[in-house]
């Protein structure tokens, strides 16, 4: 049943026109995750879609008594709202809870979850990040029949982050959220709505689908545009051959070229340009001696030492509030150490993109806010201006003369991004760059970094970006300890899983990885008993291999009826949606193949 269905969207803001007679839905139970570039107009959907913004055009309609419940990417609250009593006051309603002590009792639950242990502190003495995490957790409380998120990985650790897919899996409801987490969306998510030049695309699919469908229908996009430039071509001699062509009698064919001839081209993406702009780095990188850091009882780094190689890339992660920040400061000179030093090389040039964007001048004009860098930018290509880089970076010049402040939190990060690199550094630390970054910007940073001659330290949660990007981890492990681990993010979590077996998961201790004391009673009753096919795995595993090959052999066939079609486009789709299905059921077969293979092998192991 459909919950909302919008058709018809038309928005614009300032100069911008955000939709073009675009059409969305959501039905009971779709977990859709909403993905496009910054400062198009993703978090202005998701307030249409809750109510709070209205559209220039179109037709909304709403499921009779629809319940929504929405979190704001910048969430605000009362004064003097306490932690506990503004989660109370928002969730006093919902009909499961039979008393205001089971109430509090549940979202003490899930806020000792996310971090937050302080129950009657006052939220606007709370960091930024805190305040999100509070405002999520009244919205997880409720029993919405949509639950709509504006980023809610951004200020979550690891550990937060698997607990918030674990939940968001289980929550009946319907789901539509921002992220940029592209682990989270493949692990949450069953649907994925692209915001593209002003109209929505949906796939039905998870991340990792989402990108292979974006290819086909792009590729099917260009095959009717070529189709359509070699009818063109003969319409048009037809056109040029004389006067008795425009007879009475021909004047449906003119019309059909005219149309033919209006009809938009499909438009690629416009991307980020980036280019390896640095400075030449000497023997002497970063040298880190001895380093003791604490605040109070809290002792949150211990005699840390580290010499930075040429090319390093290095990840740090741990809990909120453990010090990685902290570390990075005092890399960058804004922090100072306890005890212990800070050697910094000659030739060292450090850029410095941190988590809060504190040195933004949001007064500025956008182009002021670059020139104050610099004018002209040496790059491989030659020197281009100030100017022309942010046309680079997606702002054109009609964004240019807008003021800072005015940008998306997205756009404002990207902004600061240009800055840092336009001052051509050749260490780059880097506090949380995942956050407000979107996808595709995402994407161009880290083939960006790949060719970046230089060193490279970040902090992140971004799970995908740290298997990407990093070669080395370091973790803080409490009381100042901060251990080495060779490898990216999954790398780090089976080393972890290693050294630390009692917590399951990897790594990261997470509500689906720890089981109940009922649960491993009985897991323990079932361990004691002779592992064995059921009859009807048995059955499935004599046949799944030819299973598996029946359908390679489909797709196969599929490819070459595709590469036969490729100029018939109402056949080509057909194909494409035919083969998208296959692959499914092929991928599906796959894990249960790898499923039962496991089985089989611990069966073999158990009747040795």
């Amino acid at each position: 049943m459909s919950l909302i269905t919008i058709e018809h969207l038309t928005k614009s803001y300032t100069e911008r026109l955000l939709f073009d007679d675009a059409s969305f839905s959501m039905e009971e139970g779709e977990k859709a995750g909403l993905i496009g570039i910054n400062g198009t107009g993703k978090s202005t959907l998701l307030k249409i879609v809750a109510g709070l913004e209205e559209p220039d055009k179109g037709e909304i309609v709403r499921r009779r008594n629809l319940y929504i419940r929405y979190l704001p990417q910048n969430p605000e609250f009362a004064p003097k709202d306490t932690v506990l009593g503004s989660i109370v006051r928002d969730n006093r309603k919902e009909p499961h809870f039979s008393s205001r002590e089971e109430l509090e009792a549940s979202a003490k639950a899930v806020l000792t979850r996310l971090g937050i242990h302080e129950y009657d502190a006052e939220v606007e003495t709370l960091s930024g990040g805190q305040k999100k995490r509070v405002a999520l957790a009244s919205v997880l409380l409720s029993t919405a029949d949509l639950l709509i998120l504006d980023e809610p990985t951004n200020h979550l650790d690891s550990e937060m982050a698997d607990w918030l897919e674990g939940y968001l899996r289980r929550f009946r409801g319907a789901l539509l959220m921002i992220t940029h987490d592209r682990y989270f969306l493949d692990s949450v998510t069953e649907r994925i709505v692209e915001l593209d030049q002003g109209k929505l695309y949906s796939y039905q699919a998870n991340y990792q689908g989402f990108v292979r469908l974006k290819a086909e229908r792009m590729d099917m996009a260009l095959a009717s545009e070529r189709k359509r430039q070699s009818i063109l071509r003969t319409e048009l001699e037809w056109m040029q051959r004389g006067a008795r062509a425009r007879s009475t009698k021909q004047k449906a064919h003119i019309q059909r070229y005219e149309a033919l001839r209006d009809r938009k081209a499909p438009e690629t993406d416009r991307e980020v340009e980036l280019e390896s702009v640095s400075s030449r780095l000497g023997r002497t990188t970063v040298e880190l001696s001895g380093l003791c850091k604490a605040y109070g009882n809290k002792v949150l780094l211990k005699d840390f030492t580290y010499i930075f190689l040429k090319n390093d890339r290095v990840g740090i992660i741990g809990p909120n509030g453990s010090g990685k920040s902290t570390l990075l400061k005092m890399i960058a000179g804004w922090v100072k150490p306890d005890a212990g030093e800070v050697r910094i090389g000659q030739t060292v040039k450090l850029g410095y993109f941190s988590q809060e964007n504190e040195d933004m001048d949001e007064s500025l004009k956008v182009i002021d806010y670059i020139r104050n860098v610099a004018e002209l930018v040496q790059t491989k290509d030659g020197t281009i201006s100030a100017s022309q880089m942010l046309e680079r970076f997606l702002f054109p010049g009609s964004v240019q003369h807008t003021v800072v402040g005015k940008l998306s939190g997205g756009e404002k990060r990207r902004l600061y991004l240009l800055r840092v690199l336009m001052d051509a550094p050749n260490v780059l630390i880097l506090d949380e760059p995942t956050n407000d970054l979107d996808i595709r910007t995402l994407t161009i940073l880290e083939d960006y970094l790949d060719g970046f001659p230089g060193i490279v330290i970040t902090v992140s949660h971004d799970r995908y970006f740290l298997d990407r990007m990093v070669r080395r981890i370091f973790a803080f492990e409490g009381n100042g300890a901060v251990v080495q681990y060779e490898g990216g993010f999954t790398d780090y979590q089976a080393a972890y899983g290693r050294k630390h077996p009692e917590e399951s998961g990897g790594g990261r201790k997470t509500e689906n990885s720890r089981p109940s004391d009922a649960a491993k009673v009985k897991s323990g009753r079932e361990h004691q008993k002779k592992l064995k096919f059921s009859y009807k795995e048995q059955k499935e595993w004599e046949t799944i291999e030819e299973d598996i090959a029946v359908l390679e052999e489909k797709i196969g066939e599929l490819d070459r009826q595709i590469e036969e079609s490729s100029t018939v486009f109402g056949r080509l789709n057909v194909l494409m949606e035919e083969k998208a299905g296959t692959e499914q059921m092929l991928e599906e077969k796959m894990e249960r193949w790898v499923y039962l293979n496991e089985l089989a092998e611990r069966i073999a192991e158990e009747e040795k």
